[in-house]
């Protein structure tokens, strides 16, 4: 590898010296959210749904790095935090709707040490049976329980407008899974969490398997990506062989994680105007603006004040300096031209340019502008830019892939309803985000370097339907998948329980 000379040195050092999980998700990205973790979102998604194209789905994820067998209180979500997704249709990226989901947690058998226990059909009259069911006589281990509403909020300020979404139902958030001895069919209990609303909405929250795939160890080692990953031993290029693969050529640093999901799914026909169907989404979390927390229960005071925010996959992590990413945390997108500076002319696309040779786009950098405004690149009939602000963008009148021909490159690979359209939980943002700010979305010659951290797929398989995504990892059979271990070469890397070989690259 050529040696760096001193001024690249100590560019490169600074980069790496952020907190930040390089490309992608929003694990621990800025200050504030590192020390809240219930409030800290880890992952964003917007898309139109693959078994209904008439609806589109949104995921918001927050609570990053949750190791299933971490009981006995596990990580239930959090009372005082207020979580939404707002929705922009009418292009000046303000949120002309919004869904809030907030929980109730009750502790059902205070007596007893953990979360949840259960076994068989129960022992001596102490321990109950095994957990079938979220609610009723299958839930008798279920002793910390968690209840949640959900309200649809139309307009802001004076003239919102709020409908409670429940309709007299009682919504159970999924436990994580404590194990098969206590809930010995966790799939199906995890089923029974999913809601279907009036109107055609549906609504999923609990624990599942963090969506995210990722080599954070390669990343925080100074950019020190896996030697099977790499045509040469400094560009992080893929090989095409390893760009097309289903196989993993680095270990999926996530893999056996889980994280707090919420998932609404709503049809199109709700959530946009008339004849535009691109609309900007953001999740964003609240805490009141005064706690007082005793030996009482919390006391919440004041309006909400917000704590996180996320739209693309990418802005607060790669884009925004340390010094600025809790401000930007806690400002709302039509106040994001303070931070233009940063969407336009991006010190790590420098530091590509300077530490591995690569041709990046001079400043500023106007092809990054669909990442941060409308753009004819979503398709549809014409739109305002609008200002530059991060939402994540869809255009509702694409269809979605089927699964045989969907990408995990997203636009990049021709695959119209993939991410910066949307994002899917299978698009490889860290792929896509590594090339785009190489120059991708220019075109030739940018999009002959294939970068990438050689993790493209998930641990667990996705599924088809809503939710989308997989179920939670077992808290005592969960697999974290590290370098030289068998299971990295393959998809999945645990299949029924059993590893599937393949080394992960240890260099």
């Amino acid at each position: 590898m050529t040696k760096l000379t001193p001024y690249v040195a100590t560019l490169l050092a600074g980069i790496l010296a952020v907190p930040l999980p390089f490309y992608g998700a929003s694990h621990r990205e800025a200050p504030l959210t590192a020390l809240d973790h219930p409030a800290d979102i880890t992952d964003f998604f917007a898309f139109v749904s693959y078994d209904d194209p008439t609806k589109v789905t949104f995921i918001l994820d927050v609570d990053p790095l949750l190791e299933p067998a971490n009981g006995p209180n596990y990580f239930p979500f959090d009372p005082d935090v207020l979580y939404t997704i707002k929705i922009d249709n009418t292009y000046d990226a303000v949120e002309d709707i919004t869904f809030q989901f907030q929980f109730t947690t009750t502790i059902r058998a205070p007596g007893v040490f953990t979360g949840f226990v259960g076994a068989g059909g129960g022992i001596g009259g102490v321990i109950p049976p095994a957990i079938t069911s979220l609610s009723g006589a299958g839930a008798a281990g279920l002793s910390l329980s968690q209840t949640y509403t959900v309200s649809m909020v139309t307009g802001t300020g004076a003239n919102a407008q709020t409908t409670n979404l429940n309709a007299g139902a009682t919504l159970y958030a999924v436990p994580s899974n404590a194990g098969p001895r206590t809930m010995p069919n966790y799939p199906a209990l995890a089923a029974q969490g999913v809601y279907k609303l009036a109107n055609g909405i549906s609504v999923f929250a609990g624990t599942v398997d963090d969506p995210f795939f990722i080599d954070l160890g390669g990343t925080f080692d100074s950019l020190n990506l896996r030697l099977g990953a790499y045509q040469t031993g400094q560009v992080p290029l893929l090989s095409q062989e390893q760009d097309a693969s289903t196989m993993n050529s680095a270990a999926d640093t996530i893999s056996g994680y889980n994280v707090n999901c919420i998932a609404i799914q709503v049809p199109i026909s709700m959530i946009t105007q008339p004849g535009k169907p691109v609309i900007g989404s953001w999740g964003a979390t609240y805490r009141a603006a005064m706690t007082v927390r005793s030996n009482m229960p919390d006391q919440n005071s004041g309006g909400w004040v917000q704590v996180q925010r996320m739209g693309n996959p990418l802005i607060n992590e790669v884009i925004i300096g340390t010094g600025d990413k809790d401000n930007w945390s806690r400002a709302v997108p039509s106040n994001d031209s303070q931070f233009a500076a940063y969407d336009l002319n991006p010190l790590l696309a420098t530091v590509f340019n300077l530490v591995f040779g690569l041709p990046v786009p001079s400043a500023p950098r106007t092809d990054l502008l669909p990442l941060v405004q409308y753009s004819p690149v979503f398709g549809g009939p014409p739109i305002p830019a609008g200002p530059v602000a991060d939402l994540l963008r869809l255009n509702t009148s694409v269809p979605p892939t089927a699964m045989a021909s969907r990408s995990r490159l997203g636009l990049l690979a021709g695959d119209g309803a993939g991410y910066p359209n949307g994002r899917r939980v299978s698009d490889d943002v860290t792929d896509i985000s590594m090339r785009v700010v190489a120059g991708a979305l220019v075109g030739s010659p940018y999009n002959g370097y294939l970068l990438g951290d050689g993790v493209n797929v998930n641990d667990q398989t996705f599924q088809e339907t809503f939710p989308y995504v997989a179920w939670a990892n077992s808290g005592r059979n969960r697999r974290h998948i590290d370098p030289g271990e068998s299971g990295c070469g393959s998809f999945p890397a645990v299949f029924n329980g059993t590893p599937v070989v393949g080394p992960c690259p240890v260099n």
